[in-house]
């Protein structure tokens, strides 16, 4: 008898045991490292200051990228100093040399095309990296890609021939971010993948309509699309046209507006 209850005091003990680590067990597939690990959240630690029209501050941990700086000094006197600098193209809305003359860029890298390079032989002492379209290069351990950027409508061809220009993909992070530069939807653009934040030009009569913008968007698919570069010869593009279409064809994809002038 004694036997008998020892041997089932033991089974009790075994199955309360068991049930206990079964709890446990269940309780850590429900905490939210498990739950972040099957349904990953990309958070973003990039800042965005918009400056005007294409130009604008990028600020990711230690790095900071000034795109196209025009305006002059002033237009920069609240921001850190560059680390990257990033030139599209040759127009004056996008290179302007007195404001790089003023700029302290000391500590920068200069990434620009070949076309542009040709454009500043007085600023010898820039450190500069040239990129053909299609080329990748690294600075500060983020990849830069050289998209190209061109135009497609037999009237505007005169804008942007195709090789002179650069859009950009810089990976910072975690995030790839895209970089039109003055470009129309091209098959270029269109082709791209993984973009998490997508600045996309759209102005008449030098780059595309915003229908073409928003349909090249719907097409590449990025996770937020932040308009810019949108004043034209007839005053400002319709940005909430392009919004609308842009989430009636794929409400996943987040609109930004930001104050570029």
């Amino acid at each position: 008898m004694k036997n008998t209850v020892s041997f089932l005091i033991i089974v009790l003990l075994s199955f309360i045991s068991c049930k206990n680590e079964s709890k446990e067990t269940t309780e850590l597939t429900v905490t939210p490292e498990v739950k972040k690990a099957v349904k990953p959240e990309i958070e973003s630690d990039l800042k965005i200051t918009p400056i005007s029209h294409a130009t604008m501050v990028l600020e990711y941990e230690d790095t900071v990228i000034y795109t196209d700086p025009v305006g002059g000094a002033d237009a920069f006197k609240d921001q850190k100093k560059p680390t990257i600098v990033l030139l599209t193209d040759i127009h004056g809305d996008h290179l302007s040399v007195e404001t790089l003359e003023s700029l302290d860029l000391s500590n920068a890298v200069v990434v620009l095309p070949k076309a542009v390079s040709e454009k500043l032989p007085e600023l010898n002492s820039l450190e500069r990296i040239v990129l053909d379209n299609g080329k990748t290069t690294t600075v500060n351990k983020h990849t830069i890609e050289a998209i190209p950027m061109y135009n497609l409508r037999e009237e505007a061809l005169k804008f942007h021939a195709k090789g002179r220009g650069n859009g950009y993909v810089i990976t910072l992070g975690r995030e790839r971010i895209y970089i039109s530069g003055d470009t129309e939807d091209i098959p270029e653009m269109r082709a791209l993948k993984n973009i998490d934040k997508a600045f996309v030009c759209m102005n008449l009569p030098y780059t595309m309509p915003v229908e073409s913008a928003a349909s090249a968007v719907l097409e590449f698919k990025p996770k937020q699309v932040y308009p810019y570069h949108f004043r034209g010869t007839e005053g400002f593009s319709d940005v909430r046209l392009f919004k609308t279409i842009v989430n009636n064809g794929n409400k996943e994809i987040e609109v930004i507006p930001l104050n570029w002038y």
